[in-house]
């Protein structure tokens, strides 16, 4: 196993699309993600921050590898943090992005829940100012 430094200190995430362009046409404009490299359509690597988001399409080894009993999108998902929530729903509703959740708060923050095109979750968050 490789050390922590191996993918230049990023955290990597594996998502299963139907439709390798239009993940990520979703990505990097509704959720500002960068693209490293894209071979569609089989497979994009995009970026944002620290996470590495590995984008596989049909043709693709990694969901090839995937059993066909776990073909469907899961509860799993990744998680963005952004100053302000609120703002970032509407801009997002306004262009049409599937809302899976209303804004929920808890003692951690405030969140809610999108769906990439393939129905992959994503969950927007804020954390709770401190006291």
């Amino acid at each position: 196993m490789n050390g922590p430094d191996s993918e230049g200190g990023l955290a990597s995430v594996r998502y299963i699309v139907d439709d390798v362009q239009e993940a990520i046409d979703f990505y990097t404009t509704q959720l500002g993600f960068l693209v490293l490299s894209a071979v569609p359509p089989a497979f994009a690597d995009l970026v944002r921050g620290t996470l590495r988001l590995l984008l596989s399409g049909p043709t693709s080894l990694g969901a090839r590898a995937t059993p066909g009993d776990a073909a469907s999108a899961g509860r799993n998902r990744i998680h963005l943090v952004v100053d302000d929530l609120q703002a970032e729903r509407e801009r997002l509703e306004r262009a049409g992005v599937p809302m899976r959740s209303g804004i929920i708060t808890g003692p951690g923050g405030r969140q809610f829940l999108i769906a990439d095109p393939a129905g992959n979750l994503i969950e927007l968050f804020t954390p709770a100012e401190p006291e």
